[in-house]
């Protein structure tokens, strides 16, 4: 059993000041993991030197015996001028070899830019992002690095879209991250569309949200719109309306055995959520896994 907390799980606790980035570790192996996902922005949380700070942090995680499986990062290829973004997901993928990291996650894109007047559809999308993708996978294999991306960002989220994008942009190097609620904020069955791509799974982000039919009247604060128009909030892993355990033990019979990492962003009270978010990824896996 594998798994670990992404550092974004801890945003609003790190910005409430009730942790610190050691402290996400430190909690990570408390609550029994064997890895920490990193999260990076270009700017490092506590204004230091970028680079400076994730090695460190690198080194502090293997001291406590914890694995960094996956360096994080954003993305967003489709511009006018892909050519700077390209570089400066480069420069990631630099800091990633050298924290001794094998696997980074990139964004494909936010979506369209201002300005864009062409067709707002994913096939306008599609030989923009492909190349930029392509160019940075196969600088990241030179570094000993593999890139990948995951189900997000609305423009490339459905399961056969992913699919079109690692067959535009072909190249081994480049793989998935399976977010096993994503498909959810496109109104897809998350389990019918986590099963469309196990070949290609790299990494596992796991994740829950309650749903609401888009005919009932806005719950309110925290809930968000699908694209087809229904309401979704993230929660405690275990507690909402994305098949969990049907995802889990549909990615533990594909072969997957890498690494489930925990993605929280729900609005209840950031430590005690994750704290029952892994007690129930834990005894999923457990059961699963017998």
């Amino acid at each position: 059993m594998k798994t670990c907390i992404s550092t974004y799980s801890f945003s609003q606790a790190f910005y409430d000041k009730k942790i610190t980035y050691p402290g996400m570790l430190e909690k990570a192996k408390e609550l029994g993991c064997t890895g920490i996902e990193f999260v990076v922005d270009d700017v490092a949380p506590d204004g230091s030197d970028l680079g400076d700070f994730w090695m460190n942090l690198a080194d502090e995680a293997r001291m406590l015996g914890l694995e960094v499986p996956i360096y994080t990062t954003g993305a967003n290829f489709f511009q006018p001028d892909p050519e700077e973004e390209i570089a400066r997901v480069k420069r990631h993928v630099d800091l990633a070899a050298a924290c001794g990291i094998k696997l980074m996650r990139h964004d494909v894109t936010a979506g369209f830019y201002p300005g864009y007047d062409g067709p707002r559809t994913f096939d306008a999308v599609l030989p923009v992002v492909a190349p930029a993708i392509r160019e940075v996978a196969e600088y990241a294999a030179s570094k000993g690095v593999t890139t990948c991306s995951e189900n997000h960002g609305r423009i490339v989220q459905d399961a056969e879209r992913m699919l079109a994008v690692f067959a535009a942009v072909g190249h081994p190097n480049y793989r998935y991250l399976c977010d096993i609620g994503n498909f959810g904020g496109v109104d897809e069955d998350c389990a019918v569309s986590v099963s469309k791509l196990l070949p290609l799974v790299a990494h596992v982000h796991v994740k829950d949200a309650f749903w609401r039919s888009g005919m009932l009247p806005n719950p309110g604060r925290g809930w968000n719109r699908t694209r087809a128009g229904n309401y979704r909030r993230a929660t405690i892993f275990g507690q909402g309306d994305v098949p969990t355990y049907q995802c889990l033990q549909i990615l533990h019979d594909s072969g997957y055995d890498g690494y489930y990492s925990l993605e929280f962003e729900g609005i209840e009270e950031n430590l005690m959520a994750i704290e029952i978010s892994m007690e129930n990824l834990h005894r999923m896996l457990g059961e699963i896994e017998k």
